[in-house]
Parts: C-alpha cells; sequence; structure tokens
C-alpha cells in the first residue's frame, strides 16, 4: 500500500506534464495541417527547376 502513495501521484504528474506539452503544441500549430506534409512528398517541384536551368 506504501506504494500506492508513490504512483499514484507520479502518475497524476506524469499525465499533467504531456497534457501540458500536448496544449503546447496545439497553441504552437503543430497539428494545423497533417495533410500537407505528406501531399508535398509527392509534388515533383525539381521538374521545373531543371528546365528553367536547361534555358525554356
Amino acid at each position: 500500500m506504501d506504494v500506492l502513495l508513490f504512483t499514484i501521484p507520479v502518475a497524476l504528474l506524469l499525465g499533467f506534464v504531456f497534457l501540458m506539452a500536448f496544449l503546447w503544441a496545439l497553441k504552437n500549430g503543430q497539428f494545423d495541417d497533417l495533410d500537407g506534409a505528406a501531399n508535398r512528398v509527392l509534388l515533383d517541384d525539381d521538374v521545373e527547376d531543371r528546365q528553367d536551368d536547361a534555358g525554356h
């Protein structure tokens, strides 16, 4: 039973810390554009750069 007096406050403290980290990430826009990075990988922007370098 003495272990519970230690582990329950530690678990509550860790939960509070992770909640604050999550709320900080929300406030700073970490979850604003979830699909943008995934779609940006599929775009082929270097084709236009090669054509510009070739003088077309």
